[in-house]
């Protein structure tokens, strides 16, 4: 048994998740280096430290979700904090630019098979994830659910001529962020009552593989989520970012 706190990270073998899983084991959590390859969380894990230990979970499948929640009840027998980070921008041909995504993701011509496959990962990943740890969060004297969230998503902003980012909403991985505050308030507000609260984040426009037009590090991304995850004053139902309160 683990005495310290626990903390699982979907997606964390590169880029922003990474770097949340190498801050929360610097506040002395354990974390779990969630990973569709074994292998990549090994070595993700390994370059963190001992307190960091890689769990297979691929967000799309029922079979991996609950092997790793079985894992973690049998290897750890706790679970305190879950970071709902895993996430693709888009499933199309690979190698294509910035340009031909957004034109490919527009709602007159975006590929229903692409649309599937993003919310797969975005949406009902973090659905399917969410529920299946519900029973080790439940057993936390006090838990944190945070989903990593895009100012994209917000319908408030987006309808705003005025958006820089307006232009980008689609029906792909814009649509797929709106889906994710809806499901991030549907956890709140059923929750509510219980010890475990649920928060979305923005890390702002950070430089990842999956946004190579980020302006921010992946660390300067990372402690804005930490930040919520740590925060013990912060109510749950909230969207945040670098700048404060997002309007969903």
């Amino acid at each position: 048994m683990h005495p310290q706190l626990v903390a699982l990270v979907t997606g964390a073998n590169q880029g922003i998740g990474l770097q949340i899983a190498k801050d929360l084991v610097a506040h002395g959590y354990t974390v779990l280096v969630g990973s569709r390859s074994l292998q990549n969380g090994k070595d993700a894990a390994q370059t963190i430290g001992p307190a960091a230990h890689a769990l297979q979970l691929d967000v799309t499948q029922p079979a991996s979700i609950a092997a790793a929640a079985a894992r973690i009840r049998h290897a750890f027998g706790r679970l305190d904090v879950l970071v709902n980070n895993a996430g693709i921008a888009q499933a199309g041909q690979p190698g294509r630019s910035n340009e031909a995504i957004m034109q490919d993701s527009r709602a007159s011509s975006a590929s229903l098979d692409e649309v599937r496959a993003v919310f797969e990962t975005n949406v009902f990943g973090v659905i399917a994830v969410t529920q299946a740890m519900l029973p080790l969060l439940r057993e936390a004297p006090t838990a944190r659910i945070v989903n990593v969230g895009s100012p994209l998503g917000s319908l408030t902003l987006n309808a705003d001529p005025a958006f820089p980012y307006r232009q980008a909403y689609s029906v792909v991985y814009a649509a797929s962020k709106t889906a994710l505050n809806a499901v991030t308030l549907a956890f709140a507000i059923d929750l509510a009552q219980t010890n475990i609260k649920v928060n979305i984040a923005s890390p702002g426009s950070t430089k990842t593989a999956m946004n190579s037009a980020g302006t921010d590090t992946v660390e300067q991304g990372a402690q804005y989520i930490v930040r919520v995850v740590l925060d013990e004053t912060e109510p749950t139902g909230t969207f945040t970012g670098p700048g404060g309160s997002l309007p969903w």
